[in-house]
């Protein structure tokens, strides 16, 4: 047998060898490479960004909340202000169930404090503090701070608190903050606001809290602050001090506020008073009103049911949100429009038997006054409210006219007030009634809607805004309550601008006439005179009253019959002085019955006030069945 020998090939495994090496050289090259490029991405490239998380790992951005700007009225008497105590405030820990147990041994703490920290933790984000207790006594604070070692997420924190001095008289003008959720999160979002917000609590829900959000909230700091491992604060590094929120004074007179709603008794319903000149709110009163207090550390369930239920409705604004038929006093605008638009003129006549029927129909649509007035002429059916009189005008003008004219003066369109939630109530028209009810207009609907029945519906801020028109020569004012905001930096009081105004073309003899039958309604023998008795001013009025039950053809109507529930509602409207006019005034009064027995002394405690100063004292209202 023959062995051979296999001698290696030197040469080519060395070729191999190098081979292998220089490909391992390259791939070490290449890792070496790929971990000098990504050391440099690191550290020069991404340099901004990395530093800035090693800082924010030891330096944390608190957010300060702001001050918020104060209310005052016309005389800078406070409405808002802020007030600053200690609360009790928890965190989510794993343990918070013992910790609310073990906190209700050392302080007390209600059911209903429990139910509403449960609701705000849950609308609370993940890392917030959520308060328990508000408003904490020293001897509380005392307590909790002795035994905050062993009782985890659990601190005191000093926080403002809003303070509404005027009481429920002023919650519908000034409305109420509340704690911010997840709706007013969504909205500050969308219009990026968010980031202002931070460290706030609280947003105005309602009133001029709501509509000057955005200048009464300020601007929100920020403090720099350097943190140990543990997270807990070493020392301040730099500070971005919070911009105040600005203060608002307004045309309103909290006196005069006071005065007209001591004015209406136990009675329900709205006033407002108006500068004529500047559409400058000077007084406006919704009846029965709301403690806004309730509301600004969160309403407990109990109470909102309460207030959100009951049947007087205190919740509603009635100024901006009440509708009511404007009754007689409609007849005013309406006897300009028959002058106006050729259908009257002053002198012309009519004889009032006590009723009024259409062409070819037996219906009577009644006076308010049986017999009638006989003979009566423009004035005197302002003076007297003769039914009447404005019946046949209404149809020799028709709704159409009626309409176009009477949209002159506001009526069925928001007023534009600087409040949210205004309603535009109702102008009937042909039109109107086809897109509404798909129907056509008849001419028994012309007829009552010539004496403001019907379909008309106002708000007694529309029919405020048209009575200042009379008041100062047809110049339409869009009314504000905000009269100047004050720069917390520089502490002075810039005037904010008025509201838009409208001339309304209204030839002077035919507003004069108008104006003096307003007038003769205030004079021995017109249907307000005695609230007008004494008074050492002139005042120019029109009362009126929005039917609220039916009452069959040839029955009498007996206010003292009825449930005040089902009695009509009492309405006035007027100015002083009449010869040169400083302020103009609304009144609606709920189930009132009679727009002079009931609404016109109201409003002759308003000017009495603002006129001479004079308080009102004790005022008893008594409806009865005189003219409205």
């Amino acid at each position: 047998m023959n062995f051979v020998t296999q001698l290696k090939n030197l040469d080519r495994e060395l070729a191999h060898f190098h081979g292998r090496l220089k490909v391992g050289a390259a791939f070490v090259a290449l890792l070496a490479t790929a971990l000098l490029a990504r050391g440099y991405y690191l550290q020069i490239v991404q340099h901004e960004h990395y530093i800035q998380r090693a800082e924010s790992n030891r330096i944390s951005r608190v957010p300060t909340a702001p001050n918020r700007g104060l209310i005052l009225d016309r005389n800078e008497r406070i409405l808002a202000e802020n007030y600053s105590a200690y609360t009790l405030e928890l965190t989510r820990t794993d343990n918070l169930e013992a910790t609310l147990a073990e906190i209700g041994t050392l302080i007390e703490i209600t059911p209903g404090q429990l139910r509403r920290f449960r609701r705000l933790l849950s609308e609370s984000h993940e890392f917030e503090t959520v308060p328990l207790k508000s408003k904490l006594t020293d001897e509380e604070v005392a307590i909790i701070a002795a035994n905050r070692y062993r009782l985890p997420g659990m601190e005191v924190k000093a926080r403002l608190f809003r303070n509404y001095q005027a009481g429920p008289g002023m919650a519908h003008v000034l409305g109420f903050i509340g704690r911010i959720n997840d709706r007013d999160l969504k909205q500050l979002r969308d219009d990026g606001r968010e980031q202002n917000y931070k460290g706030s609590a609280h947003i105005g829900k309602t009133g001029l809290e709501q509509s000057y959000e955005t200048l009464l909230h300020g601007r929100t700091g920020f403090d720099q602050m350097e943190t140990d491992a543990s997270g807990r604060a070493v020392r301040m590094l730099s500070r971005i001090p919070p911009v105040p929120g600005k203060d608002l004074r307004l045309h309103l007179d909290a006196e005069l506020q006071a005065v007209a709603e001591h004015a209406f008794g136990d009675y329900l319903g709205g006033l407002v008073a108006l500068d004529p000149n500047t559409g400058g709110v000077l007084a406006l009163v919704s009846k029965p009103g709301f403690d806004p207090n309730l509301f600004v550390d969160g309403i407990d369930p109990e109470t909102w049911k309460s207030l959100n239920e009951s049947p007087d409705r205190p919740m509603v604004n009635r100024v901006l949100r009440g509708i009511y038929p404007p009754g007689s006093t409609i007849k005013p605008f309406m006897a300009l429009a028959g002058l106006e638009l050729g259908l009257r003129k002053p002198s012309d006549s009519i004889n009032d038997p006590g009723f009024y029927s259409l062409p070819n129909s037996s219906h009577q649509y009644r006076d308010w006054k049986r017999g009638g007035h006989g003979v009566v002429d423009l004035r005197r059916s302002i003076s007297q409210s003769c039914d009447v009189y404005y019946y046949r005008l209404a149809v020799d003008m028709g709704i159409d006219r009626m309409h176009d004219y009477l949209a002159q003066f506001g009526l069925g369109e928001k007023t534009g007030i600087d409040l949210d939630g205004e309603s535009s109530g109702l102008l009937p028209s042909r039109d109107w009634k086809q897109r509404r009810f798909k129907q056509t207009w008849y001419p028994g609907e012309t007829v009552i809607a010539g004496i403001g029945q019907g379909y008309h519906l106002t708000t007694p801020l529309q029919l405020a805004v048209a009575a200042a028109m009379l008041a100062n020569g047809g110049m339409r004012v869009e009314p504000r309550l905000v009269q100047a905001v004050r720069d917390p930096l520089s502490h002075a009081w810039q005037p904010q601008p008025g509201g838009a105004r409208v001339q309304m073309a209204i030839a002077p003899d035919h507003l004069a006439v108008v104006r003096e039958g307003l007038m003769d309604v205030m004079r021995p023998g017109g249907t307000a005179a005695r609230s007008a008795a004494g008074a050492p001013y002139t005042i120019a009025g029109k009362t009126g009253t929005a039917q609220v039950v039916g009452i069959k053809q040839g029955a009498s109507y007996d206010a003292s019959q009825l449930a005040r529930k089902h009695r009509d509602h009492a309405l006035f409207i007027a100015y002083a002085p009449a010869e040169n006019p400083t302020i103009a005034v609304a009144v609606m009064v709920e189930n009132g019955a009679s727009g002079s027995g009931v609404a016109a002394p109201i409003a002759r405690a308003v000017f009495d006030y603002y006129l001479t100063g004079k308080h009102p004292g004790n005022m008893k209202l008594e409806a009865d069945n005189a003219a409205d």
